[in-house]
């Protein structure tokens, strides 16, 4: 019996979460939207372990980092928590580009192979720049979609603005634009590297 009424009070609160989130949907706005591409950096090293001499490697990291803004409308019994902004940053902000320790550094060897995976760090970014208006239309249905979270107190508030990020990261219009972009750098990537017939390895005497 003792669960029976334990399972009927869990019930009846869930209930009343869901009509409090109903009397907040008055307050939905379309959030302003605001999408930057992230500042980035390029560091090169040269690895102990022997690599291809005449390949590099380019390790590129996409980051997607979304601050969230709500407003905080009060009513019976607590706030509708409404999104009314979101910045993304949204691009590449590391690449580690990795060099056959035999080429010594600012010789010919080790310039080809650094000039030849610029080209690759270039594109990478290229597709960044030729997205952004798809990038920001995914952020921004993404964002329309999030309604707004009754919340109870300051606790439940906190909580229901990282409720709303994970809805943004899970959108499946933010699924997509990554899957896009992926695929992108794989492509414009792989014409780099057909284009590149390794002739410039013959001014350094490797070839």
């Amino acid at each position: 019996m003792k669960k029976i009424i334990l399972l009927f009070i869990a019930i009846g609160t869930f209930h009343s979460a869901l009509y409090a989130d109903d009397d907040c949907l008055a307050y939905k706005v379309s959030p302003k939207v605001v999408v930057t591409a992230p500042e980035w950096k390029k560091e090169v090293v040269q690895p102990l372990k022997p690599m291809d001499l005449l390949h590099g490697n380019v390790v590129a990291t996409l980051i997607e980092n979304y601050s969230l803004e709500a407003d905080y409308e009060e009513i019976e019994d607590g706030y509708c928590v409404v999104l009314n902004k979101i910045s993304a940053a949204i691009g590449y902000n590391d690449f580690l580009v990795q060099i056959d320790s035999r080429h010594a550094p600012d010789e010919c060897g080790y310039n080809v192979t650094l000039a030849h995976e610029d080209r690759h760090i270039a594109a990478h970014l290229s597709v960044i720049d030729d997205m952004s208006g798809e990038i920001k239309r995914s952020v921004s249905d993404a964002a329309n979609a999030v309604m707004p979270i009754f919340a109870r107190n300051a606790a439940e508030a906190d909580a229901a603005l990282d409720k709303m990020n994970t809805e943004i990261q899970n959108n499946p219009g933010i699924i997509l634009m990554r899957q896009k972009i992926k695929a992108a750098e794989e492509i414009r990537n792989k014409k780099i590297d057909q284009n590149d017939d390794g002739s410039q390895f013959n001014k350094c005497g490797i070839m």
